[in-house]
């Protein structure tokens, strides 16, 4: 019996060598890891960080300090959370969507899945039709030539894209990383070159106010809250990003490997993020964020009028279209594995499988028709106002 038991043992041990060497060290940092925390990154920190500066800056001193100070406890905590429930699931290789069904039924992932995928969609489709209003920009007014048709420059673009994601979710978040490079290098190289222009005007709580916001230091606060919320949100790629942990390190190191990851995308996010905002803000004067936010411009746009400075005039649109790519590339994978998930249950209720590479042209086609039309509609919406 004992014999028998020692055997039952030693096999158990030797398999779970086996599995464990079927993984990639946890303790270790690999290219993976880097891959990842820039794709956060990416995902995370779109067209909306050129925004970041007027909107934080309008509040004055007091709105630059909040978000100075919980940037980065709301960015991490609540995204650890998110990633730590799908984690503690027993059907995290299904993700958000899995993770939903096993904690509050299949009725309750039904809904939660059409509201999810409708607001990650939303993103999407914005991004799509932004994409195309900087690209025409740029090609009309820096390089100076006739604004071509939207539908052929939209069909160039979101093809583009779409080729891009047609080569799987791999490729897709090495391809969002690469553009995370130049994407950190100008912001900080923009952040670096407005030191010059650095004056004491905002440093006074004096100008916290009520002559931009109209609602003093608690409106301040409020209305601090979610521009954090919404400029450091990544929650589409967090369940894509909690299943590649798991398939890569095994499902009892996933936990300290998904912390390890963040923890260095967040600190490089809130480090990069914050001194391009204090940079930007530091610059401008109260008044001049006051008549940038009036105006709905990037913070880049005002500085190239206020400066003249036909170096960030080009950088501008170039910067903002790497922004909005990269968002798009993750926010569309959060959008995808949701859309996954319901094909897959629409055609098990009717007795189909249906095959991945289906749902994948399926659901590029679905986003090139939308954009498509949604262009068309806000170009028909700009004629009536012109006429």
């Amino acid at each position: 019996m004992n014999g028998n038991t020692a055997k039952k043992i030693e096999v158990q041990a030797e398999n779970i060598a086996l599995e464990n060497e079927q993984y990639a060290d946890p303790k270790k940092w690999h290219k993976q890891d880097t891959t990842w925390a820039l794709s956060l990154f990416g995902t995370a920190i779109g067209a909306g960080v050129l925004f970041l500066p007027i909107n934080a800056g309008s509040g004055g001193l007091l709105s630059l300090l909040l978000i100075t100070l919980l940037a980065y406890p709301v960015m991490y905590y609540s995204h650890r959370a998110l990633a730590k429930m799908i984690y503690a699931s027993n059907s995290a290789d299904e993700g958000i969507t899995g993770t939903i069904r096993e904690y509050f039924g299949n009725k309750a992932s039904i809904i939660f899945n059409i509201v999810y995928f409708g607001s990650i969609y939303t993103i999407v489709l914005m991004y799509s039709v932004a994409l195309t209003n900087t690209a025409s920009s740029f090609i009309v007014h820096q390089l100076h030539m006739p604004e071509p048709p939207r539908a052929i420059l939209s069909l160039v673009l979101v093809l583009g894209l779409i080729a891009i994601l047609n080569f799987g979710q791999d490729i897709t978040v090495k391809i969002m990383s690469m553009l995370v490079y130049p994407f950190i290098a100008s912001l900080l190289f923009i952040a670096i070159s407005l030191i010059p222009q650095w004056n004491t005007s905002m440093l006074s709580f004096s100008n916290v106010s009520t002559a931009s916001t109209g609602t003093g230091y608690f409106g301040t606060i409020l209305m601090i809250l979610p521009i954090i919320v919404f400029s450091f949100n990544h929650s589409p790629m967090i369940s894509s990003f909690v299943v590649k942990q798991r398939a890569t390190y095994g499902i009892e190191a996933t936990d300290a490997k998904c912390a390890q990851i963040q923890k260095v995308c967040y600190i490089m996010t809130f480090a990069v993020v914050m001194f391009f905002v204090w940079s930007s803000t530091l610059s401008l004067t109260p008044e001049d964020l006051k008549m940038a936010k009036e105006q709905n411009l990037s913070i880049l746009s005002y500085l190239a009028n206020e400066l003249n400075s036909p170096v960030i005039t080009i950088a501008a649109p170039i910067i903002a279209f790497v922004a909005i790519t990269k968002s798009f590339l993750g926010h569309y994978i959060g959008a995808f594995e949701v859309m996954r998930d319901m094909i897959i249950k629409f055609g098990k209720s009717r007795g189909k499988v249906i095959e991945e590479k289906t749902i994948q042209q399926s659901s590029l086609l679905l986003l090139y028709c939308h954009a498509g039309l949604l262009l068309i509609q806000i170009q028909v919406f700009l004629d009536l106002l012109i006429l």
